[in-house]
């Protein structure tokens, strides 16, 4: 009985070297899967595919053709578009990252919850106030994201990130229907607890009585006393990110 036990232990080895084989194969092939098959994360803001007609909105006669006065509040309008395929107003960032066993990814972070408005007169924006909660971003990580509240933002303990205003921008015209307008806006941006002037560009159109403006920041990190995240997961992430908006927004 004790010269079989051996046989019967080395007619197993071949099955564990298989499972064991199989295994590995099926954690490269989930890593491979990440790398190369995986969804890819939603593409950079820009305002070419970023104008839904409000509801109920008339088109106006055509491309080009001359508005009326559109001075007044143009107030965020969570109505128009979708946060579920980012036709709508958001707020968020991208940072470059790289994380164990995954290699270097983009991670992007969204959030729909954006309130705030601007003031036109003529052809120059005279104000504009904005509020950022960051407590509810969402990344395709749910790891990624529950770290942030206590890690990197922070945002248990600086929920929201703000823009105001602080010198007029000129538009250099009334805007007609359909066109696209840049601009640089220069004001206050505070973010986890530490305010800074920062200029922003932005291109913004009117269609449909509706105002999308979209734009996007290089922001270092160190600047507003953001650390980097700490974990076994993440291996390195940069010292910099790009805050990116989209607002839609209609006369108040």
């Amino acid at each position: 009985m004790s010269a079989s036990r051996p046989a019967r232990s080395s007619s197993r080895t071949p099955w564990l070297i298989a499972v064991i084989a199989i295994v590995v194969l099926a954690a490269a092939g989930g890593g491979l899967w990440y790398l190369f098959f995986r969804p890819s994360g939603p593409a950079p803001v820009a305002l070419a595919s970023a104008s839904p007609a409000a509801p109920g909105a008339s088109q106006a006669s055509g491309s080009g053709s001359a508005p009326g006065s559109l001075d007044g509040t143009w107030t965020v309008d969570p109505s128009v578009g979708s946060f579920s395929d980012f036709s709508g107003t958001f707020a968020g960032y991208r940072v470059q990252e790289k994380l164990a066993n995954v290699g270097a990814t983009t991670a992007v972070g969204r959030t729909p919850d954006v309130t705030g408005s601007f003031t036109l007169a003529g052809s120059q924006v005279t104000a504009a106030t904005f509020e950022v909660n960051l407590a509810t971003l969402v990344s395709d990580e749910r790891f990624r994201d529950g770290q942030l509240k206590r890690q990197a933002l922070e945002t248990d303990a600086f929920p929201s990130a703000t823009f105001t205003l602080t010198a007029p921008a000129d538009l250099g015209g009334i805007p007609a229907e359909g066109q696209d307008v840049s601009v640089t806006v220069t004001g206050d941006l505070t973010l986890h607890g530490t305010t800074k002037q920062v200029q922003i560009p932005l291109q913004a159109r009117l269609a449909g009585g509706v105002v999308t403006i979209a734009g996007s920041l290089e922001i270092a990190f160190a600047d507003f006393g953001i650390g980097k995240p700490q974990s076994m997961m993440v291996l390195s992430v940069e010292d910099h990110g790009t805050l990116e908006l989209q607002l839609q927004l209609k006369r108040s």
